[in-house]
């Protein structure tokens, strides 16, 4: 009787075959440096290593192999959270720095209005006062035959303001003006405060709107306690220019 060698898919995988797919499985799982976090006993429970005559393998068992998988996924899993939390805080430092940036341009600007406002600003040299002698008025009283300024009408002691920021440039004695004040303002005009009882600023002295300058009085040319105004685009005499208009048009209600 002939007797026929069984073949096809009922053959039963050699040992060499099993152990080189499970040599395969190893050395995938060498790249990604799970083997090496394994312990010596963990390998030294499983098979020997086989020798095929060929090539030497390293037979592993299902348990092993489970281990090295969940060891590998922990390992992704770690680099992965590492991954969100470094992207997370980098997050949190650009939001922090574009705060802080914001932040220090809404001060700027603040700053910047501040300023803006302060210099726009201007007020009376006299609170609550009127004009009691018109610019240009006629009269024998001065010797240009017109009155260079205005006249604001103060009692003796009366505070006097700058009327805007400004720098000032004379304080003392000016003739015919008594004791005075003259003032650069930041545009490059000047403004004249005269017949002062007392000055309470010096030369070079930087001033704000509304601050005290002196108090009114009788001195140099005078008929009685007033407070003479003038606006002019030089600090000399005779360079002066409408001083209603030049406070109306700095806002300035006269």
């Amino acid at each position: 009787m002939a007797f026929t060698r069984a073949t096809g898919k009922h053959r039963r995988p050699s040992r060499m075959h099993r152990s080189t797919a499970r040599a395969a499985g190893v050395a995938a799982l060498a790249t990604t440096g799970v083997v090496g976090t394994l312990a010596a006993p963990a390998l030294a429970a499983e098979p020997e290593v086989e020798r095929s005559g060929i090539t030497p393998v390293i037979t592993i068992g299902d348990s092993l192999a489970e281990e090295i998988d969940a060891q590998a996924l922990a390992q992704r899993q770690a680099a992965a959270d590492a991954a969100a939390r470094k992207a997370a805080q980098e997050a949190a430092r650009e939001r922090a720095a574009e705060a802080a940036k914001e932040a220090r341009e809404a001060k700027e600007r603040a700053a910047r209005e501040a300023e803006r406002k302060r210099l726009n600003t201007f007020v009376p040299p006299i609170t609550a006062s009127y004009v009691s002698t018109a610019y240009q008025a006629g009269s024998s009283l001065w010797s240009s035959g017109s009155h260079t300024g205005i006249d604001f009408h103060a009692s003796s002691g009366t505070t006097v303001h700058a009327v805007g920021v400004g720098t000032v440039v004379e304080a003392g004695w000016g003739g015919a003006y008594g004791n005075q004040v003259v003032i650069k303002m930041h545009d490059g005009t000047y403004t004249q405060y005269g017949h002062l009882s007392s000055i309470g600023v010096s030369v070079g002295q930087s001033v704000d709107p509304g601050q005290q300058i002196g108090l009114s009085g009788a001195t140099g040319n005078v008929t009685g306690p007033h407070l003479h105004f003038e606006a002019r685009t030089s600090p000399e005499y005779g360079s002066d220019m409408d001083p209603v208009a030049y406070l109306r048009s700095h806002g300035v209600n006269v």
